[in-house]
């Protein structure tokens, strides 16, 4: 049993230092592999610059053997001097310049009668409802009423007045009675005056009953019926449509570009109308909430124009009039700022090359280029993708 057991162990002994020694020559074996593979990568990589070396020094001396270059298709376009123009893109809409919110004059009535309805055209002094007029009247009756009774005694008092002047002059009564006749006569006079101040503001609180249009334009409110107390706080509305403006917000970082006198575009798409105007109005206040002030254009009247219609305004505020321009998708960028790609004559053979630019404003799909292009150069504006400086080109000149 024992000697049963001394085997078993000697064996599994021997079986571990095996295994140790296997995993050892393995490992030997891998250092060695890797060893050899970096040793002929070097050999692969002086192989290859040999084999370029040889092959440019063999296409000096015969040129037949020369590898032919693969070339790249583009679309050329010649950089010209032209205007350029940039416009600052907001919306806007069209509004009235004259709005009149309809009020009474005497603080309201009662409507009694109504003469305009939503959508009406009406005209400056147009009557448009009447108020209860019931007190005005009387009132107004009342002092027409007064002024006569005190004509009939001023009538008399003027008769008096004539009888004792004629008995004075022929020594005939005192001239306490020719006094007290003149003075009865002048304080009917005055009483009489006076009463026709009160007639006339009598005749003003009944005219004050009927309200009229001030200003001509279609009634865009009208928000009262008959039998309702009419105090004038927005319940009727009258637009002039004749007289119309364009209004728009400005961010405020254009503050120092636009004022008034500049010219601006607007566009009504609705109706594809396009219209040239100039700013009348800017406001000298920055909106806390949106960062903006508001500018005012007039526009001509039109029948086609409505207020509240959306307009899209262009507004000038950059213009050049001999500029260097190129399509946006042709500017890129590395890391030495801004670049294009442009085609160059060199050995009878058209190659791209990459030209820094100084980019200034940017409009729609266009922009400025401020240095590093000028008239005649050849930009590649199509194939430009993946190109690299010195590549040769096939051409398809843009005209």
């Amino acid at each position: 049993m024992q000697s049963s057991t001394k085997f078993f162990l000697l064996f599994v002994i021997t079986v571990t230092l095996a295994a140790c020694g296997s995993k050892k020559d393995s490992n030997v074996a891998l250092a060695e592999k890797k060893t050899k593979l970096e040793e002929l990568k070097k050999q692969q990589s002086k192989l290859e610059n040999d084999i370029t070396a040889l092959e440019k020094e063999i296409a000096v001396l015969d040129t037949s053997s020369a590898k032919s270059e693969k070339t790249k298709l583009v679309v050329l376009t010649p950089v010209v001097v032209a205007p350029f123009t940039h416009y600052i893109d907001l919306q806007g809409k069209v509004e009235a310049v004259n709005i009149s919110y309809v009020t009474p004059r005497n603080g309201g009535g009662q409507v009694k009668e109504l003469f305009v309805k939503k959508g009406d055209v009406v005209s400056k002094g147009q009557l448009l409802l009447k108020l209860d007029n019931t007190i005005a009247l009387r009132n107004l009756q009342f002092a027409q009423k007064n002024i006569q009774s005190l004509k009939t005694q001023l009538d008399f008092a003027n008769t008096l007045y004539e009888k004792q002047k004629n008995l004075w002059a022929q020594n005939i009564g005192t001239e306490v009675q020719l006094i007290t006749a003149k003075n009865n006569v002048e304080n009917i006079s005055n009483q009489i005056k006076a009463t026709d101040e009160q007639v006339k503001i009598a005749q003003e609180q009944v005219n004050f009953t009927n309200v009229y249009a001030d200003v001509s334009g279609v009634a865009d409110d009208v928000n009262i019926r008959v039998g309702e107390f009419f105090t004038g706080a927005g319940q009727i509305k009258i637009v002039n449509t004749s007289d119309l403006k364009i209004t728009t917000q400005i961010p405020e970082n254009y503050l120092g570009k636009v004022s008034v006198g500049t010219h601006i575009k607007v566009t009504l798409p609705d109706i594809n109308k396009t219209i040239d105007a100039v700013i009348t109005v800017a406001g000298k206040l920055i909106d806390a909430n949106s960062r903006s002030f508001f500018v005012e254009a007039k526009i001509p009247p039109s029948n086609a124009f409505y207020p509240n219609q959306v307009a899209m305004v262009r507004i000038q505020d950059y213009t050049s009039a001999n500029a260097i321009t190129a399509p946006l998708n042709t500017v890129q960028t590395d890391d030495k700022g801004k670049f294009v790609m442009v085609a160059v004559k060199e050995n009878n053979k058209l190659v791209a090359r990459k030209k820094q630019v100084t980019v200034g404003e940017l409009y729609a799909d266009m922009q400025e280029i401020k240095s590093g292009l000028q008239a005649g150069d050849q930009i590649i504006t199509d194939g430009y993708q993946s190109l690299y400086d010195g590549q040769l080109l096939t051409t398809d000149t843009k005209q």
